[in-house]
């Protein structure tokens, strides 16, 4: 190099960036879970309206399975990928609870729940994660019996509820991919009375575990 050659300019090579991974389309998928946390106190009233009896709780907790479909979009903003979209489930299982004892017995179980969710997340490109959230609204199936305190009912009833999660999904894969989750579930108060006037009030709401796999398509 002779003086007044210009000095040649050395850029360093840049890593190159992760491609924005596919998370679009419809999916099927199931899921084994567990119900725990819920807070169901029995409180029976007689027809006089008199001081109402408590004999005990039905917390219900047990293992439970589901199926699921949905579909998601995906879009960038700012920068980051963010995948949203609805998912429909249907869930069964046995999660339930109950006691017995002499003179007062009761249970409860959650016999089947079908829920309507919006997901959202955003996609972790260089691990193919998403990181993800739902709201939504559930509706559930109970079993339930009350005898105590002259109390003497056994039925069913229906109630709805809100639920919220947040879970982590990731992909296996252009088809597979593998996820955890948690969510709570709101169910209000359903008031239930026997043939002699006797009411008590179901409680349901619970928290829920499940782990599970989505397949593309």
């Amino acid at each position: 190099m002779t003086p007044g050659d210009e000095v040649p300019l050395i850029v360093a090579p840049q890593e190159p960036q992760p491609a924005a991974e596919n998370w679009e389309g419809l999916y099927l998928g199931g899921a084994l879970g567990y119900a725990f946390g819920a807070d169901d106190r029995v409180g029976i009233t007689p027809p006089s309206g008199g001081r109402a009896h408590s004999p005990g709780s039905v917390d219900i907790q047990g293992v439970t399975y589901s199926l699921h479909a949905g579909y998601r979009w995906q879009r960038e903003l700012r920068g980051r990928q963010f995948v949203t979209g609805p998912e429909l489930a249907y869930e069964g299982g046995g999660a339930d609870d109950g006691f017995f004892r002499p003179g007062e017995s009761a249970s409860s179980e959650l016999d089947s729940l079908l829920s309507l969710r919006w997901k959202a997340g955003i996609l972790n490109m260089a691990e193919d994660t998403l990181f993800y959230g739902t709201v939504g609204i559930a509706r559930g199936e109970f079993n339930y019996s009350v005898v105590a305190a002259g109390m003497n009912y056994q039925g069913d009833f229906k109630d709805n509820a809100w639920t919220v999660s947040l879970g982590i999904e990731k992909r296996l894969n252009a088809r597979v991919s593998l996820f955890g989750e948690w969510e709570f579930r709101q169910f209000g108060k359903t008031a239930l009375s026997d043939a002699a006037g006797y009411e008590t009030q179901a409680t349901p709401k619970h928290h829920h575990i499940r782990i599970g796999a989505n397949f593309s398509f």
